[in-house]
Formats: C-alpha cells, sequence, structure tokens
C-alpha cells in the first residue's frame, strides 16, 4: 500500500508542476502583444517630462476609450493604451528645446510602454498590487519585448488610482479636482519640480501649492500616504499641519518629484 502511495504521488507531482506553471503563467507583461497599427489609434494628449528629458504621447486604441476617461468612466473592456517615450532635442548645455508654443522639441524615439485591459486578466495578483484588469508591458524601438522592464513598479505606480480606472492620464482629460483663484500659493509646480522644495510654516497654518505645469500633479504625503486632488494646470491645493513635525511628500503621479513642509511651533 505505501509503494501504491508512492508511486501515485510520484505521477501526480509532474501533473501539480504543470498545473502551477500554466497557472502562474496566465500573468506577466509577455501577454501583451505589441500593437504594431499604434499610429492609427487615438493621440489623447502630449506630456513633457522635465525630469527626464522626455516628450511623450499618449495613444488609446479607440475612440470610445477616449470618450470614456473624459467622462471620467472605466475604460472598455480590450482598451489598448500606448505610451511613446521620445528624448528631447536638447541645445548644447542639454537643456531641451521647445518650440513656439513652449512644447519641447521631439527627437530620436527611445521605447513604448502598453497597458491593455481585458475581461478575467489580473486575478493572479495580490491584491496589495492587483491593478484592475489592466496588464503592463514595455518594448523597445524596434517593438521587441522588454523583460527587464520593472513592472512590478508599473503596477505600483498605478495601484493608488483606482478611482480613475488605474488611468494616470484620465485625470488631464477629465480635468483635476483643485481650485483656482484662491490667492497667492506658498509652492508652484512648475517643471515637475517644488518651488521651493522646502517649506517652514506654523501649526495650523495652510499651505497651498499650485500646478503651472502642463502635466497633471498630485500632493501625496510621505508618512500619512494622505492625498489630495489631482491637480490640473491653475489648480491649487491647500492643506493645513495641525502639528508641529517635518512632512515629506511627493507628487502622487510623479514620485521622483519631492518635497517637505516643516512644521515649527513659534
Amino acid at each position: 500500500m505505501k509503494r501504491s502511495l508512492v508511486t501515485v504521488c510520484i505521477l501526480a507531482l509532474p501533473i501539480a508542476v504543470a498545473l502551477l506553471t500554466a497557472r502562474s503563467s496566465t500573468a506577466g507583461p509577455e501577454k501583451i502583444e505589441f500593437p504594431a497599427n499604434w499610429e492609427q489609434y487615438v493621440l489623447y494628449t502630449i506630456v513633457d517630462r522635465y525630469d527626464v528629458k522626455q516628450y511623450r504621447e499618449l495613444y488609446a486604441s479607440s475612440q470610445e476609450a477616449v470618450d470614456a476617461m473624459k467622462r471620467g468612466q472605466p475604460l472598455p473592456d480590450r482598451t489598448v493604451l500606448v505610451l511613446v517615450q521620445y528624448k528631447a532635442q536638447a541645445d548644447a548645455q542639454g537643456n531641451p528645446l521647445k518650440n513656439a508654443s513652449g512644447r519641447f522639441l521631439k527627437g530620436d524615439r527611445i521605447g513604448f510602454t502598453v497597458m491593455e485591459k481585458r475581461q478575467g486578466w489580473g486575478a493572479e495578483y495580490p491584491g496589495d498590487l492587483r491593478n484592475g484588469e489592466w496588464e503592463y508591458s514595455a518594448f523597445g524601438t524596434d517593438g521587441r519585448f522588454n523583460a527587464n522592464a520593472n513592472y512590478t513598479g508599473c503596477f505600483q505606480c498605478h495601484k493608488p488610482h483606482e478611482k480613475q480606472d488605474f488611468v494616470i492620464s484620465l485625470a488631464g482629460l477629465m480635468g483635476g479636482g483643485g481650485t483656482t483663484g484662491t490667492g497667492a500659493p506658498d509652492v508652484r509646480i512648475s517643471g515637475f519640480s517644488f518651488g521651493p522644495p522646502r517649506l517652514t510654516a506654523a501649526p495650523g497654518q495652510a499651505v497651498m501649492w499650485i500646478n503651472n505645469d502642463d502635466s497633471p500633479h498630485q500632493i501625496t504625503l510621505t508618512a500619512s500616504k494622505a492625498r489630495g486632488p489631482v491637480l490640473t494646470k491653475g489648480q491649487s491645493y491647500s492643506h493645513t499641519f495641525a502639528a508641529a513635525g517635518t512632512y515629506d511628500y511627493v507628487c502622487g503621479l510623479h514620485p521622483n518629484m519631492k518635497g517637505q513642509v516643516e512644521v515649527i511651533s513659534r
């Protein structure tokens, strides 16, 4: 009986391994095929990234998807979004060159980042990582899959934006949640940086940020993870710090943008 049981277990082992392998292969960037016809998609926004000196174009696979973004609704099943990255043309000092409208001049193409939504996708991911039914992938300029991209970072970056279907660029189309015309700001957001990057305030004092960039931004306190509204160009947001302390913050859409408020009792 014991030999028979061992034999059964040994025979069952390859089947179990095969099932586990099949399950794990259902999630991952390899599921997304390179969208060879991306140039026929709808170009819905252009972003200048001052922090990495890039000119970026964002495309959606259908007008239906763009219309859903504008209404602040979840995007349709089988939507494909393509981010095309280009180097910004630069002068001899490495500063991006701009056209008459202040937009970066597009240089050489760097690569593609793609996100695709399909019914049933994402179920294999843990809850703290899953982005609904979205998967992410990256490709080189030749359309070849980039196996070395930080795909976990994609999920982590988009995860806080569940209310806008995990699509960060959606906020720029539907309009931000900040206010306008509220007085002189304490911090100006410009060129993907906070100015000044460090500020001193008193307990109970409201600190105001205003976004001067074409790209949306979002004030996010590092320790508490509290997030302000997404700010489009010209919109502002105020936060009152009740207690003394040092408060680090980042942009919730571009975490490499960092600032600090030091609250001191006078």
